[in-house]
């Protein structure tokens, strides 16, 4: 992985029934925000639009396939440039496969805006990265 900033990402808000899928990271402290509740996605490879990589990288991390990923936004700072998309989560959760981090789960606007959800693997209400709290309250306003 090269240490060129900004690197960029590809980012997928996941609705499904008023609630949002989102990923609680792996608790290991090398990784960037461990152990808190994000967004599914990841890096964009050479050669990749944001749009491809947002498809394969919830295909990988998850099982699911999006059903025409639309552009909501794109967060950068000195860092990262994160390429937002939205799609419909239409499966129900058992019909995933959690292939990379801690857990899973449908997080509601309530728990958004207080910036913690309950997730049964930690055993504990876990916070919200920031920068994805951030994420979906803009995007809950906007999508309202």
């Amino acid at each position: 992985m090269s240490d060129q900033f900004p690197i960029e990402v590809a980012i997928a808000i996941l609705p499904y029934e008023g609630k949002f899928l989102m990923q609680l990271r792996d608790n290991i402290p090398t990784i960037l925000y461990p152990g808190l509740w994000g967004l599914f996605g990841g890096h964009i490879e050479a050669g990749e639009t944001p749009e491809v990589a947002v498809e394969r990288e919830v295909l990988e991390e998850i099982g699911y396939q999006l059903k025409e990923p639309k552009k909501f936004a794109c967060y950068s700072d000195d860092r990262v440039i994160r390429h937002i998309f939205y799609a419909p989560l239409t499966v129900d959760l058992d019909r995933l496969v959690l292939t990379e981090g801690w857990d899973f789960g449908l997080i509601t606007p309530a728990q958004i805006e207080a910036g913690v959800a309950y997730s049964a693997i930690a055993g504990e209400e876990r916070p919200l990265g920031i920068v994805h709290q951030q994420i979906m309250l803009d995007f809950i306003e906007w999508w309202s």
